[in-house]
């Protein structure tokens, strides 16, 4: 598959990141990507990101060396009412909404916890992909899970550094994901959850994963800008309302 987006892209803000909005879109780029999100992490991680950061976004040009730019968010799940960690007045002022399951934000608890955490963060209209769900960490009941993201319109993230650098076990839970995904027509999402420009577009492990379970191209968010513009689009949100303004570096 061709892909021409990055869903899920951290910066120098996430506070263990190493690149800037403008390396990421340079690399990015230099890829032949045509769209990035900068989805930096919620305030919950605690590492210097707070909400203004969030609420000022909008000063990030919408396209930065030929590449679109969606401003966005890895919301953290807070507890098993699926409560994020960002208002919903900062929530419905950005492009994309990521969120997920994480270490010392979310509570660990049983696989009817996570799973019900998940579901209700997914009821959140605001909310367009859950983040590597496969997480042996936070257990889910994977039938609910993606059949609740059916339902609800949200997209099944399929993190490439869960298989890499990440949240080590995951892959045998992503298969499964993958696979029940497959069966009933859910949607998902590769997402390379870059921490370094360098990864920005690196999606060849959550590839082997959809190619396993049998996905379709249809079924996979990234491989069309349009195909990202229209799905938020139908959530509610004009991410690319011009295509004539660009700034170069």
């Amino acid at each position: 598959m061709k892909y021409e987006v990055d869903t899920h892209c951290h910066t120098i803000a996430s506070g263990h990141a190493y690149s800037t909005v403008i390396e990421n879109a340079q690399a990015a780029a230099k890829k032949g990507l045509k769209m990035i999100a900068i989805t930096d992490h919620g305030p919950a991680m605690g590492e210097g990101v707070n909400r203004y950061y969030f609420g000022n976004m909008t000063v990030i040009p919408q396209q930065i060396e030929g590449v679109y730019i969606l401003r966005g968010i890895e919301a953290n799940i807070l507890d098993n009412e699926g409560t994020l960690d960002l208002p919903e007045r900062y929530l419905k002022k950005l492009d994309i909404v990521l969120a997920g399951l994480h270490t010392g934000c979310s509570p660990k608890g049983t696989v009817e916890d996570n799973t019900r955490a998940v579901i209700e963060a997914m009821k959140n209209p605001y909310v367009d992909i859950i983040v590597h769900p496969g997480n042996p960490e936070f257990p889910l009941d994977i039938d609910r899970f993606v059949e609740a993201a059916h339902e609800y319109n949200v997209h099944i993230e399929i993190n490439n550094s869960s298989f890499t650098v990440s949240r080590k076990g995951s892959k045998d839970n992503c298969i499964l994901i993958a696979k029940k995904a497959a069966a009933i027509g859910a949607r998902v999402s590769l997402g390379s959850d870059a921490h370094i420009c360098f990864d920005i577009g690196n999606f060849d492990k959550a590839e082997e994963v959809i190619k396993e379970a049998g996905i379709p191209e249809e079924n996979v968010l990234n491989t069309s800008m349009k195909k990202v513009i229209d799905f938020l689009k139908s959530k509610g949100r004009e991410v690319v309302p011009s295509y004539k303004t660009s700034t170069k570096i």
